[in-house]
Order: C-alpha cells, then structure tokens, then sequence
C-alpha cells in the first residue's frame, strides 16, 4: 500500500481563517502545509454568499487584517465583491496560492495515537499530517429549516447563501423565510423587481441606522500615503467597540440608549401603526445580532410587500402555510435562515484519541479551551471556535488572536518534538472544564443571556457561541500556550500508542 503524502500542517478552508493560517505559517518559517478547500476558489464565506445586496456590516477598515492593510477601501461597508477581491489579493500578495488545494473537501480525519498524527481523507486523495488546523468557520454551512411538504414545493427553493442567479425574480410572488442579517439586505434589493413579496417573521429583529458612504479617493490616497491615518482610522474603529463590550457582557440596562435609537429610526420610517407594531421586538436589543439597515424598513412599507408575522409552517404545493394559519401563493421560496452554527457538520467528520467523532464529544454542547482546542483531539485547532463570537466588533480580531495562539502552538511542538517533530499536546479535560465553566459563569449575566430564542444559543438552550470579553482580553489570553493545561503526547521507544509525557509540562 502507498504511503500517503504527509504535510507538517493541513488547514481546512480558505476564508479569512484560513488565509490567516496560511501567512502566519508561512511567516513563521513554517512552508510544508497545504490548505484544503471544498470549492474553486478563495473566500470562504464571501466566496458563497453572493445575493443581491451582500455586504458586511463592520466597517472595512476594522473587516481586514492587520498585517494586510487595504487603503482603498470603496465605503465604509464594503460589499461582497469588493472583500473577496480583498482575500484573492491576500493570497496573492502572500504567495499562499502553492499551498491551495481546490476540489479537497475534507470527507474524513482520525488521529492516529501510534504515530502521532492526522489520517485525512479528502475529495482530492488521502493525505497525513502533524497539526490540523479548522478554519471552516461558523457561517460556512447553510441551515434551512425542516417545512413538512418542502418539498412538494413546485417552485424554485434556494438558501441566501446558494443564491440561484440564473433565476430571474422579476414578475415572480417570492417567500422570504427569515429576518436576519442576510434577509435585511435582500428585502431592499429584490422588492422592486418580483411581482409580490411574502416576508415570514417569526420575531422580529432590531435595526439600527447604517452609517455608510463612499470613501472617496482623497482619502484613500491619503490613507495609501500616510499610513499613519489609516492606522487612526481602525484604531477609532476598534476604540469605540472596545467601549461598548461592558453593555453587552455586563450591563444590558445601559443598551437602553441604543434601543431608543432603533426604536426613532423604526418610528421615522413605518407610519403604519399596525406594522411599525408588528416589527417592534419584545427583547432587549443586542439579545439577537444588531441588525444595520437605512433601506430595510422602507421596503417592507412598499404595496407589494406583505409581512406574516410567523414562521413558515408547511407546504402545500404552491401554498405556504404559517404557523398562524396564514396562506400564501409562491413561485419561489428564499431562505434567509441562517447557518449551521452550534452544530458544525464538520465534528460528525474528526474522531479523536479515543474513537469518539467531535460531534459526540460536543453532544451537550460545544466547549474549547481558549476556543482553539478539545481534550482527546491532540494537536487539531480550531480558528473562530466556541465562545468566540463577537456581538459588535470584527471577527478578524478573534482570527488574529487565534493565530497568534497557533504559532505558539507550534513552536512550543517543536521545543517538545525536536528534530522528529514527534509530539503532540492534548488539552487536559480539567483546564477545558474549568475555561468552560469561568466563561458561562460571565455570560449569564450577558445580554444574549436575557431570554430570547437565537444563534448564541444552542438546542440545550446554552451559549456556546459568544465571547464574554473584550477583543483585548481575548488577545491577551490566546498569546501563549499555558502547557499545564494540555498532556504531553510523544511517540514511546516501543511499541504501543504514544503515551503523556512522564513529567508534567512546565
């Protein structure tokens, strides 16, 4: 039997994550990795969601990393296009495209105690390695709802982040099931073209003003001259999120503020008493994600727009069902339904040290030491893992701060492994219980702990999603790797599985 081809590092995916990884290594001197990708291309999320309106809604200048500057940046919230040209010109600028492996998704990986490493099987052929590292993130598989007689459905179905762009919507009666982040972008975009459109609220989201604009060029020039004001600009980006997170994490009272601003921009534009009531939320704001929108709520005022506050139901044939018993007639159902978050398809994929896949060491709930590891999965990574979720800063703070922690990862590898690199570190069960414990400890008194229904939260109804911190707490505490708090594995002189280290790590 051929051996397999062995690389020192796998990452799987090649989003912010992954790219991310990919410098890191690759400025840490560390070449033998490959980069493992479903897909044909770079961009991850940005690559697959591509509807009308797609755009993110942190601001540019903080929605980048910090070792890859962007000056030219068009507006404030920049839109799909213009991030994924931003990451395909990453990877170029980097020289990560000889690492890539496009068509590669990852079908299957098992620790192999006795060697000490990583068995993968992927769509491109089977393949070893030291350390793998996740950078699927947790917007990277759709969640469409289970709707009895989905699919007797006669029309066209499709989830926002698979859009159908050789459908045309124009003339079409179309469902929108959903009102999150995705949903408030499309609403604005496809009312005037369909024919009719149905939006299903099951609750109804807080919406803020979105303070966006084109750049223009005299200051892109500037930022591209003077990098210095660049640096200013993420830096008062950054400064006033940072002063936030206490509202969030601490004092959900105080939000009160921002809850009037919401409530006045909802005011401004609904005049319909029974409507602007229909979209009124009955949480506190930040408890759901804290939607950013000027052209939403007009749209939903439009004549042919019809809001059915509840949730998709069942299907029959062409009609749709709410749960309220509202009937409606489509030719295309939308769903803006979110993603697959708290139970990520890819721990159905990693069996670990002792036979058990991912998903069933997370059957109670996702729990990861620093968000990056998991007792009994040595030496696998994970980036944007759990409790790492921001309510209102940039996710690519957190990506950076857990690159950080994997290059520690691997140094401290290389001090134990030596020359052979034949060492592995697994989290003790006791420090990812004792992290896990300290951090629902703080979250309890969270806003996304008040009560309502949302993605924070997992089937169990447990936060498993949020980071309870600030952007710099999280830096500091992702900077080294505290070896008390994983195993030492080295392969053994005889035969056998490779056993912890005799002495506990210092």
């Amino acid at each position: 039997m051929a051996e397999r081809e062995h690389v020192r590092v796998a990452v799987i995916g090649s989003g912010f994550g992954g790219l991310g990884a990919a410098v890191r290594l690759r400025r840490e001197g560390i070449t033998d990795f490959v980069v493992l990708e479903r897909a044909g291309s770079v961009g991850g999320t940005w690559r697959d969601n591509t509807y009308p309106g797609c755009a993110c809604d942190v601001p540019s200048h903080l929605y980048s990393f910090s070792f890859a500057p962007n000056p030219e940046w068009p507006r404030n919230f920049s839109g799909q296009p213009h991030i994924r040209a931003y990451l395909e010109r990453v990877t170029d600028t980097f020289g990560i495209r000889p690492h890539l492996r496009f068509d590669s998704e990852v079908l299957a990986l098992r620790w192999d105690a006795d060697r000490l490493l990583w068995e993968l099987e992927t769509a491109s052929g089977p393949l070893t390695a030291d350390v793998v590292v996740s950078a699927t993130g947790p917007l990277s598989e759709p969640s469409v709802p289970d709707v009895p007689g989905l699919d007797t459905f006669p029309g066209k179905v499709f989830h926002s982040a698979r859009w159908d762009h050789d459908y045309d919507l124009r003339g079409k009666r179309v469902a929108m099931v959903g009102t999150g982040a995705s949903a408030i972008q499309i609403v604005p975009e496809i009312q005037p073209e369909v024919r009719r459109l149905t939006l299903f609220q099951r609750t109804p989201a807080w919406v803020v003003p979105r303070a966006d604009r084109r750049i223009s060029h005299a200051e892109q020039w500037l930022h591209a001259k003077v990098p210095a004001t660049r640096l200013l600009r993420r830096g008062l980006l950054w400064g006033i999120r940072e002063l936030q997170v206490g509202m969030f994490t601490k004092r959900p009272s105080d939000l009160r503020i921002l809850e009037r601003l919401a409530a006045s921009h909802l005011r401004k534009a609904v005049k319909d008493p029974a409507l602007r009531a229909a979209l009124t939320p009955g949480y506190r704001i930040g408890c759901k994600r804290i939607l950013l929108s000027n052209d939403y709520y007009p749209a939903l005022t439009r004549p042919n727009v019809d809001l059915v506050t509840s949730g998709l139901a069942e299907v029959r044939g062409s009609t749709l069902i709410a749960a309220d018993g509202t009937e409606t007639e489509a030719d295309a159902i939308v769903f803006g339904t979110g993603f697959r978050v708290t139970d990520q398809p890819i721990g159905r994929l990693v069996t670990g040290a002792e036979g058990r896949t991912l998903a069933e060491e997370w059957k109670d709930g996702m729990a990861a030491l620093r968000g990056a590891t998991v007792a009994g999965f040595p030496n696998f990574l994970t980036i944007i893992g759990a409790n790492t979720g921001l309510g209102n800063s940039s996710m690519i703070l957190i990506i950076e701060s857990h690159l950080n922690y994997l290059i520690d990862y691997m140094r401290q590898l290389e001090i134990l492994g030596g020359p052979s690199h034949k060492a592995a570190l697994d989290a003790r069960p006791s420090a990812v219980g004792a992290w896990n414990r300290r951090l629902q400890a703080r979250l309890a008194r969270s806003v996304w702990n008040t009560g309502c229904a949302s993605w924070y939260l997992d089937a169990g109804g447990r936060n498993t999603t949020a980071w309870p911190g600030s952007t710099t707490e999280f830096r500091k505490v992702t900077r080294r790797v505290d070896l008390t708090e994983y195993q030492v594995l080295r392969v053994p002189s005889t035969a056998g599985s490779a056993r912890p280290a005799a002495e506990a790590a210092r």
